[in-house]
């Protein structure tokens, strides 16, 4: 039987989940339909009802949506609940279940695409909005030995850190916050960009000591080589973009959906070609 799932967005033309969860379904032998879904800006409720009213059994939701996601579903899994925010929707017979899958899908794409525990390191996560909000936890599951949130905004970076300080996340790991200008000589063996820099080719000020020896530095944009990319690489550091980790969120995704985990790394080299 035929089974309908979307991905929601505005703008939505550019995105890849179509052809990812459509080589998804040929591997595994399922039957799927996905579409791209314009919702307007004003009109994602609408979107969502007509989804569901349409037979569709579940939806991903991106960029300006993830909030409304989240604010729509009548069940929220622990880490929705932990992100604040929700990028995939499974509609049942009792109503939306929201999830997030981008943190683990960053984490995944890290320690076992790039072949990086995070256990033990010392990461930088670079922005205090909703990407790194996303990711935040996930990160913290792993064990790091440490982890500093770095923002133009202290204010916004400082909020996490109280958040994770009183859920008591932090108990296996040291956390702090500090504004660019005030990392100091410190190094990070992973450093995460989870701001939106790229997309206007704007240059995070972030001194040079950040990239500790054989660091990996992991760009959450994927498409094009950003600022942050040419910074790490002229400094040493291994170099990585999100495309694995937009793959990764979708097989979650996937799995959600379907209880089966499909194999990820022939459609991350079909998209690297």
């Amino acid at each position: 039987m035929l089974k309908k799932y979307a991905v929601i967005g505005n703008p939505i033309a550019h995105s890849k989940s179509p052809q990812i969860h459509q080589a998804f379904a040929e591997e595994t032998h399922l039957n799927i339909e996905y579409t791209r879904v314009l919702s307007p800006l004003d009109g994602f409720d609408a979107t969502v009802q007509a989804l569901q009213e349409n037979g569709f059994k579940g939806a991903n939701v991106t960029v300006p949506f993830k909030l409304e996601a989240f604010r729509i579903a009548q069940h929220l899994t622990e880490r929705a609940h932990d992100a604040g925010a929700v990028n995939t929707l499974i509609f049942n017979q009792d109503g939306i279940v929201g999830d997030n899958t981008d943190g683990v899908g960053l984490v995944r794409d890290i320690e076992q695409n790039l072949h990086i525990s995070l256990a033990g390191k010392r990461v930088l996560l670079i922005g205090a909005g909703g990407a790194a909000e996303g990711v935040l936890h996930p990160i913290l599951e792993q064990k790091p030995q440490l982890l500093i949130i770095t923002n133009r905004t202290l204010d916004k970076a400082l909020s996490m850190i109280k958040k994770v300080v009183e859920q008591g996340e932090h108990r296996y790991v040291s956390v702090n916050a500090h504004a660019f200008d005030d990392l100091g000589e410190q190094a990070f063996d992973v450093i995460v960009n989870a701001t939106s820099a790229g997309l206007s080719d704007s240059h995070l000020p972030l001194p040079e000591s950040i990239f500790a020896q054989g660091a990996l530095a992991y760009e959450m944009m994927y498409g094009r080589e950003t600022p942050f990319m040419q910074f790490a690489r002229a400094h040493g550091a291994e170099v990585a973009d999100g495309l694995g980790m937009l793959v990764e969120q979708a097989a979650e995704a996937f799995y959600l959906w379907h209880q089966v985990r499909p194999n990820t790394a022939p459609v991350i080299a079909s998209f690297r070609v």
